[in-house]
């Protein structure tokens, strides 16, 4: 398929949402659609996978999908496909510390999607009415029914697990004929909201409340400063101010968004990338752990063992061995 298919696709897709095309149209031409596979199985569910290269760095501000039922948008971000040889420059270098996740939001919340120059971006986006969503769910949705309150202003952001990278690698790179396509991936598309799901039943307990804009946007901030501060960790103090809010309503919201703890997510992102460290860069577990500020080096391979089940210089050499 052309790129001109592939625009035409896009436009006919926001217009069915109920977005207006002439406004997504300007930013569509600061991409360039390397492919798109939309599988539209509405009023119940869409699936689309889009690959795509930004000409200049932009941020696209979704508008409210007004065209179909009330329900969850399911959007699995920041899938970097390393295999090209564009140029990485320093702000996608930075961007790489945002995890791979996945951003929930209702139909109708407005919401940011960053596209950084000259990084081809795989995505997936899942759009699901609440009833399917309810009995696809069955007995278990009552612990999950704060998502399908949409009187309530909400914005929840998941860590991708292991399992669920492989399967949007599987889903995303592996062409299917049109025979039971539509099939394939409503069945695949089920399959990922279930590892996530259960991936939520996880998160840390907390009331869920409305959230404004400008909170989101506060948290979204203070989410940024400790991604871009792993090697020196902020204090709970400059965070607060970096929010705008007093510290309890900052932790209670920053985990309704996020479902760890302040703390709890940048230990997490930390060891994270001191995976990241020793498995691409071949750091030692003692560089990698003063690279990452790190004074007590026991105290790093603690928390390292913590988080994957093993001490790391036992996971570095498992992972070197992996890659000859």
């Amino acid at each position: 398929m052309n790129l001109t298919d592939n625009k035409k696709q896009m436009l006919d897709l926001v217009e069915k949402l109920g977005m207006l095309a002439s406004e997504f149209s300007d930013n569509l031409d600061l991409l360039r659609l390397n492919e798109i596979h939309i599988v539209d199985m509405l009023p119940e569910m869409l699936l689309m996978v889009r690959s795509v290269i930004a000409e200049e760095t932009f941020i696209y501000r979704r508008k409210s999908v007004d065209g179909v039922r009330r329900g969850l948008l399911f959007s699995f971000q920041n899938i970097f496909n390393h295999s090209s040889n564009n140029h990485i420059d320093q702000y996608s270098e930075k961007s790489l510390q945002a995890r791979p996740h996945i951003r929930i939001t209702p139909f109708h919340l407005e919401s940011e999607v960053v596209f950084p120059k000259g990084l081809t971006i795989t995505q997936i986006t899942i759009l699901i009415e609440f009833d399917f969503l309810k009995n696809f769910i069955g007995n278990d949705q009552e612990a999950f029914r704060y998502l399908f309150n949409d009187e309530k202003t909400f914005l929840i952001e998941e860590f991708m697990s292991p399992e669920m990278a492989d399967l949007i690698t599987e889903i995303a790179g592996i062409p299917v004929s049109d025979i039971l396509s539509e099939a394939y991936y409503k069945l695949r598309a089920l399959e990922l909201l279930y590892l996530l799901f259960k991936n939520l039943s996880k998160r840390q307990h907390v009331k869920y409340q409305s959230l404004r804009g400008d909170e989101i946007a506060a948290l979204y901030r203070v989410r940024d400063a400790i991604s871009f501060s792993l090697d020196n960790p902020l204090t709970q103090e400059e965070l607060v101010t970096i929010s705008g809010m007093n510290v309890l309503k900052l932790r209670k919201l920053f985990t309704q968004i996020f479902g760890k703890g302040i703390y709890e997510y940048c230990q997490y992102l930390r060891m994270q990338e001191a995976a990241r460290l020793m498995k691409e860069k071949h750091l030692s577990v003692s560089e990698t752990g003063y690279h990452l500020g790190f004074t007590n080096l026991s105290h790093f391979g603690r928390l390292f063992e913590q988080h994957f089940g093993m001490k790391p210089k036992k996971w570095s050499a498992q992972h070197r061995l992996k890659g000859k």
